[in-house]
């Protein structure tokens, strides 16, 4: 049963500081992070308004419709109460008023009598005109008796007298106007009902006033928009809160994200200067086991030649001075070899595929592990840095092959296709431990991840250690990085070459 291992690393943040001044820019300067969450609260906000003021047109809209409605039954029962009042009058002069006759003053001085009596509460009474509008009865108001009220109208214009008579002419009606209030000679609004006696051509009516109802329907509304007031308070309130609480979750979320980018960016920095450090500790090897000892050897071999020359000793000294050559010739060949190891030529001058080629010679010749390399026409079609970085990996893959993998045989395949450029390496070797993950990573297979990431690829690692598969590192990079045929000839400084049609050619 094989293992398969993917690595993915969190990138770190370019910024540190930890200092009071940092949460200060936090809170005050945010981020652009931070503004996105601002900006995302946005559709809450007018989310929060819009039901606020859906919310106060529907509830003064609802209780507006009951307040109408409240004062509807209250008004139709001061009007039944009217009713009332008229037809308990009528009752009680209608024995008078039915026998007489149209001219008979007794009957109507009787029955002015009556309705002069008949008064209740502070403002209440019966009034009674004729159809040519002179007041005849009006028992707490006198100085309207025997005047001529035709014409007579109230503070917003609305005709009183003329409006009563006709609809005593008409048999019984309803009125409302504004009229003075006997006990206090302050204005209000008065409901009347009016029942015409055709005979004398006598309008006899009451009113009462409906204050109370009309204010107890003011009363009303000023308690819904209270209420309504009250209720978009609540909710702007609990909308504040909740963007503090998410403004406050995010900032503590930011913060906590910063630290942790902090510390992996620390632990980003220790990396860099390991792997610095190692670089330089292998050059130093590298100068030291080889060139060093190599040139010491020159220096034997020409220190030798030197005296036998001075001894006249000449065939050996030429031979010393043979050594020599041939060790400064080894010098050079390493001089080159590690050269090529910092940045490889053949990459800037002939393209990704020979360097890897020579690469992949070198390593078997120094190694002696059969090594194959495959690749399709490339044409030189990646961008520098994807060269660089494919380059870097296969480097740094066959270093690990070497030193850990004890594999007999290695495979690299390089190849464009419809979606970019695949590099596949392979072995036979011992292949990665069981229990490996990430954490236990070495600082090469983190760099071949950081590498790959920058630009946008994607690294995968496949090991075995039961059946002897080995381990497979492939790594693909998107098209993005591949050059348009006039760019790559551009940065060659080449003719572009002619389309030549290949499986793995990418079109």
């Amino acid at each position: 049963m094989g293992i398969i291992a993917s690595l993915s690393f969190d990138s770190a943040l370019q910024y540190r500081n930890d200092s009071p001044m940092a949460l200060t820019d936090i809170l005050f300067r945010p981020t652009y992070g931070q503004k996105l969450s601002l900006l995302a609260t946005l559709p809450l906000i007018a989310a929060a308004l819009a039901i606020s003021v859906l919310v106060s047109i529907q509830s003064r809209s609802l209780a507006e419709r009951e307040i109408q409605a409240l004062e509807h039954q209250l008004i139709e029962a001061k009007k039944v109460e009217l009713r009332n009042y008229v037809t308990q009058a009528r009752n009680s002069f209608y024995h008078i008023y039915g026998p007489a006759s149209v001219h008979d003053d007794v009957a109507k001085e009787h029955v002015s009598q009556i309705l002069s009596a008949m008064i209740y509460g502070k403002d209440g009474f019966f009034f009674v005109y004729d159809y040519e509008g002179t007041n005849l009865v009006n028992p707490r108001q006198t100085q309207f008796i025997g005047e001529n009220w035709r014409g007579l109208t109230d503070s917003q214009g609305t005709p009183v007298v003329d409006e009563l008579i006709r609809l005593a002419r008409q048999g019984a009606g309803w009125h409302s106007f504004m009229w003075e209030k006997p006990s206090t000679g302050e204005e209000g609004q008065m409901i009347a009902y009016v029942l015409g006696l055709q005979d004398w051509q006598w309008a006899v009516g009451t009113g009462v006033f409906i204050d109370d109802v009309l204010a107890t329907v003011a009363a009303a509304r000023a308690d819904v928009e209270t209420r309504v007031r009250r209720t978009f308070y609540y909710i702007g309130g609990i909308t504040i809160v909740a963007l503090m609480v998410v403004f406050a979750s995010g900032m503590f979320l930011n913060i906590r994200e910063r630290r942790l980018a902090d510390a992996k960016l620390k632990q980003l920095t220790q990396r860099v200067f390991d792997a610095q450090e190692e670089e330089r500790g292998r050059v130093a090897r590298e100068l030291h086991d080889g060139i060093s000892q190599i040139l010491v050897g020159v220096r034997y071999a020409l220190d030798i030649a030197r005296r036998r020359v001075g001894s006249e000793d000449y065939t050996q000294a030429e031979s010393s001075l043979n050594k020599g050559i041939d060790h400064l010739g080894t010098a050079i060949i390493e001089v080159r070899r590690i050269s090529r190891d910092l940045r490889p030529g053949v990459l800037d001058d002939l393209g990704l595929g020979p360097a890897l080629k020579a690469l992949t010679d070198d390593f078997a010749q120094r190694t002696g592990i059969k090594t194959e390399f495959s690749t399709v026409v490339f044409r030189n079609r990646l961008d520098q840095n994807s060269k660089i970085a494919l380059y870097r990996i296969a480097q740094e893959a066959l270093t690990n092959i070497e030193r850990h993998a004890e594999a007999s045989h290695v495979t690299m395949d390089l190849r464009g296709h419809a979606k970019g450029a695949t590099m596949t390496i392979s072995d036979d070797g011992r292949g990665l431990p069981l229990q490996n993950d990430k954490t236990r990573s070495g600082i090469g297979l983190r760099n071949m991840q950081e590498r790959i990431e920058q630009l946008d690829g994607s690294l995968r690692l496949l090991s075995s250690r039961l059946n002897g598969r080995g381990t497979t590192i492939e790594v693909q990079l998107p098209l993005s990085h591949m050059l348009a045929p006039s760019e790559d000839a551009k940065a060659t400084n080449t003719p572009p070459e002619p389309p030549q049609p290949s499986a793995g050619d990418l079109h």
